[in-house]
C-alpha cells in the first residue's frame, strides 16, 4: 500500500505538525490513507477544509480520510457527518505515536469510535513529538502551544487549549541537533509566542529564551520569531533586537485592526498608540527592522471611520507585508453577537487593506 497523502491547511504550526504526524504514521506503518490537518481561524477555513476532504476523497477512492487539526477540534461533528470521513482526531491525540499506531489497517474502519477528541483545555504538556527538521534550509521549532488570551473573534484556543510551553532546554537541545544536521536557520513558532514560559519555573519571558539560544547555540547562523502580540514583549526581547544581528530584523504583528474602539471590543491588550511606538522603538533599536501583521477587516461594529484608522496604521507602523483577514463570524465566539458590517463593505475593505499593504 502506498504512504498516507497529507493536506495541511492554515498556519506554519499546523504544516510543522503535519510533518510531524508523517513521521508517526511512518513509524507506525500506516499505509493508504488520507489525513487533512484542518484550520478554524474562519468560517472560510472551515469550508475550504470540507472543500479539501471532498476533493482528496474523491482523488483517493475507497481510502480512509482521516481529519484532525483545529476545525476538527472545535466541531468534530461536522466532519463526522461528512460521508467521505472515516475517522476524526484531535489536536492532542494527533500528536500522540499511540494514536497512529491504533490507525493501522484494518482497525481503521473497525469498531473503533469515529471521533476521537478530547478536553483540549485539560491538556498541560506541549510538542510531546519533536521533529528534527522541516525544509531544505529553514527549521521550525515549536515552543508554545495554546493561548490563554480570549479575543472576542477567535476560536483558536477551543481548538489549541490553555497556553503551554516547551522547556528551555529541550528547545536549546532540539536546536543543537538541528544546526548539527546543516540547518542554518531556525524559526520559533507558537500559538501566542510571546506567553512562553508564563507556565515554567521562574516565569521566564520570550527574550529570556532568545537570548539562551543565541548564546548556548553559537553555530546557529540566523534564529527568526514567527508571529508575536507586540504588547507583550519583554525587555530581554528589546535587548536581543539591539544587539544580536543573528536574529532576523523581521516581525510579524498580532495587530488585528488600528482604532481603539474596534481593538477594545476585541478585547485586544494594545491600543494603537502601543503599536506605534512599539514599531518606532524596535526600528530605533534595529533601523533595518521590517514588519508585517495580521488585520481584519470589518470587524462587527466597524465604520469606514474606524476602518480608516487600520489603513492609516499601516503607514504610522510602516507595515511592509499584511495578512488581511475578511471578518467572519464564528459560532461560539462573543464577535458572533455583535451587529454585523455587510459582506460587500467587508469584501471591499479587505481589498482596500491588501492595496495599502
Amino acid at each position: 500500500m502506498s504512504a498516507p497523502v497529507f493536506s495541511t491547511l492554515g498556519c506554519r504550526l499546523n504544516a510543522y505538525e503535519t510533518e510531524a504526524m508523517r513521521e508517526m504514521a511512518q513509524a507506525a506503518g500506516l499505509s493508504g490513507a488520507v489525513v487533512v490537518n484542518t484550520c478554524a481561524v474562519t468560517a472560510e477555513a472551515v469550508r475550504k477544509a470540507r472543500q479539501e476532504i471532498r476533493r482528496l476523497s474523491r482523488e483517493n477512492p475507497g481510502v480512509p480520510v482521516i481529519v484532525t487539526g483545529c476545525a476538527a477540534q472545535t466541531e468534530p461533528e461536522t466532519f463526522a457527518a461528512m460521508p467521505e470521513v472515516t475517522k476524526v482526531i484531535g489536536n492532542h491525540e494527533k500528536m500522540q505515536p499511540a494514536t497512529w499506531a491504533g490507525l493501522r489497517a484494518p482497525d481503521l474502519i473497525g469498531d473503533t469510535e469515529k471521533v476521537v477528541v478530547d478536553d483540549i483545555m485539560s491538556v498541560r504538556e506541549t510538542a510531546g513529538h519533536l521533529i528534527d527538521g522541516f525544509g531544505r534550509h529553514r527549521a521550525y521549532v515549536q515552543v508554545q502551544n495554546g493561548c490563554d488570551h480570549r479575543c472576542t473573534f477567535c476560536i483558536i484556543p477551543f481548538g489549541r487549549g490553555n497556553s503551554r510551553s516547551v522547556p528551555a532546554g529541550v528547545v536549546i537541545e532540539q536546536i543543537k541537533r538541528l544546526v548539527g544536521r546543516g540547518f542554518h536557520e531556525v524559526v520559533l513558532t507558537g500559538v501566542d509566542l510571546t506567553s512562553w514560559g508564563a507556565d515554567l519555573p521562574g516565569t521566564p519571558r520570550l527574550g529570556d529564551l532568545v537570548m539562551r539560544i543565541l548564546r548556548l547555540v553559537p553555530d546557529l547562523a540566523r534564529l527568526r520569531i514567527s508571529s508575536i502580540d507586540s504588547i507583550e514583549a519583554d525587555e530581554n526581547l528589546m535587548l536581543a533586537i539591539a544587539t544580536e544581528p543573528r536574529l532576523m530584523p523581521h516581525l510579524h504583528l498580532s495587530l488585528q485592526a488600528g482604532d481603539d474602539m474596534i481593538l477594545k471590543r476585541m478585547k485586544r491588550r494594545h491600543l494603537r498608540d502601543d503599536a506605534i511606538a512599539f514599531c518606532e522603538e524596535a526600528r530605533r533599536l534595529r533601523p533595518d527592522m521590517v514588519f508585517g501583521a495580521d488585520i481584519i477587516a470589518g470587524f462587527p461594529t466597524e465604520t469606514e471611520a474606524m476602518f480608516q484608522n487600520s489603513v492609516r496604521l499601516v503607514a504610522e507602523c510602516g507595515l511592509t507585508f499584511l495578512h488581511v483577514f475578511p471578518y467572519s463570524a464564528r459560532k461560539g465566539t462573543p464577535a458572533a453577537r455583535m451587529p454585523a458590517v455587510a459582506g460587500p463593505a467587508i469584501r471591499d475593505r479587505a481589498a482596500r487593506l491588501r492595496a495599502a499593504g
